[in-house]
């Protein structure tokens, strides 16, 4: 490591947080009676006080500008701060930098209690020794302030990573290097015109002026189950656009198909007019399928270290063909093992409903297709069949209470995802 101690910006530089930081504004304009600027105007809200903002970029008066900034939070506190993500590669950046043992900090002009529920929320708190922000009734904090507190009287020697040129411009008056980030919002001209130590175009390229490489975690395999109904692709999409909002390279795929093979044989699995399939063709194409995908999709993303979702797997198989069709159970995992060949979830998240709820539910959502179309007896297997796995995999497949509003039940399954991760190392 070339520095014992390392202080972030927050916005622009460790996430994304533009589209609510501009949605938040626009909103404050109309609260205010006043037309928005322009964007090239707002985004130079991105990085500094917003009461500073309002009348260093508007010529508000202080008072105009507090009402100003009490307008955006009141969308930001509800919704605004939400609309973020980790940028790609920071979170593999942070656990190289703290395995390392450096110590790291935040120092940003966003308030902060924010700051700190957004580190929290992104799951990226625990890796930093201190989070500071600005109170809410100083409007014009100083950059090399909350770089002085974040670094709480430490000794060693520090740099400074930011994406504006107030955050270089701190780091220069207290004699610190620093890098300048060009992933943010501040932009090549900006940036070389405050003279940083480093420029920087990429994490990869900011771990090596650190003197660190980037940690390359294995990969992690999600896969989801359920009865037809119980909300699962809308759970797979849910879950998906979290994992990307929190910095996690996620590929989302889905059986039967996930590739280009895999989805023709989906084709004829599902056509309501392949009524007359025997059920053991349709475990073999279901295998057939999944051999395809895996080979195709999963284990080269999982190989890459990447984080896979997929919107069913083999235990779909194991309980509609082997309980819910009556071929066994045990001989339907056995059809599967080849097509598996060992690849199997890191954790599977069971979406637990009641079997003629969720038929009721997916009845209503469309059309259904050759295996939803079944009577209620078999779906009524299928449910004991995944309560079967359940038990006989406890270690890998856990339910989660799939009643309540989508927003509802995503929340139980992030957190169980969080839990499991943390548990893998991965967080």
């Amino acid at each position: 490591m070339n520095y014992e101690a390392v202080v972030f910006d927050l916005d622009g530089t460790l996430t994304d947080s533009a589209p609510g930081i501009l949605r938040c504004l626009e909103f404050a304009f109309e609260r205010l009676g006043r037309p928005a600027p322009e964007e090239r105007v707002l985004r130079k809200f991105l990085g500094p006080p917003l009461v500073r903002s309002f009348m260093d970029f508007c010529g508000m008066s202080e008072e105009e500008a507090v009402r100003g900034r009490d307008a955006y939070l009141e969308r930001y506190h509800t919704l605004g701060w939400k609309e973020n993500r980790v940028f790609p590669d920071i979170r593999s950046l942070l656990i190289a930098l703290k395995r390392a043992g450096a110590r790291l900090s935040i120092a940003t002009g966003k308030q902060g209690e924010a700051s700190a529920k957004i580190a929290r929320a992104f799951w990226i708190d625990h890796y930093f020794d201190a989070v500071v922000g600005t109170a809410s009734s100083d409007h014009f904090a100083e950059k090399k302030d909350l770089i002085t507190r974040s670094l709480a009287g430490f000794s060693g020697k520090a740099v400074m990573i930011g994406d504006r040129a107030s955050d270089i411009a701190a780091a220069n008056a207290l004699g610190m290097d620093s890098v300048a980030v060009l992933w943010g919002y501040g932009g090549r001209a900006e940036l070389e015109g405050a003279n940083p130590t480093y420029l920087v175009e990429s994490v990869e390229e900011l771990a090596a002026v650190l003197g660190t490489e980037l940690f390359h975690s294995r990969g992690f395999f999600i896969s989801l189950e359920g009865n037809d109904g119980c909300g699962k692709s809308t759970q797979a999409d849910l879950l998906h656009g979290s994992l990307v909002c929190l910095g996690f390279d996620t590929v989302k795929t889905r059986e039967p198909g996930g590739s280009y093979v895999a989805e023709k044989i989906r084709e004829i699995l599902l056509d309501r007019a392949n009524t007359g399939m025997h059920d053991m063709t349709e475990a073999m194409l279901y295998a057939a399928a999944r051999a395809q995908h895996v080979r195709d999709v999963i284990r080269p993303a999982l190989q890459a270290g990447k984080l896979v979702l997929s919107d069913r797997y083999v235990d779909s198989s194991v309980a509609y063909q082997g309980a819910g069709r009556g071929l066994g159970m045990e001989l339907v995992a056995r059809i599967n093992e080849p097509a598996v060949d060992g690849c199997l979830p890191d954790l599977t998240v069971l979406l637990d409903i009641d079997a003629q709820d969720a038929l009721r539910r997916r009845e209503r959502a469309s059309r259904a297709d050759r295996i939803e179309m079944l009577d209620d007896s078999f779906h009524l297997s299928v449910a004991q069949a995944y309560h079967e796995l359940m038990q006989l995999h406890a270690d890998r497949i856990r339910p989660v209470n799939a009643t309540g509003t989508p927003d509802e039940v995503a929340g139980r399954v992030l957190s169980l995802v969080h839990d499991r991760m943390t548990e893998a190392g991965l967080i």
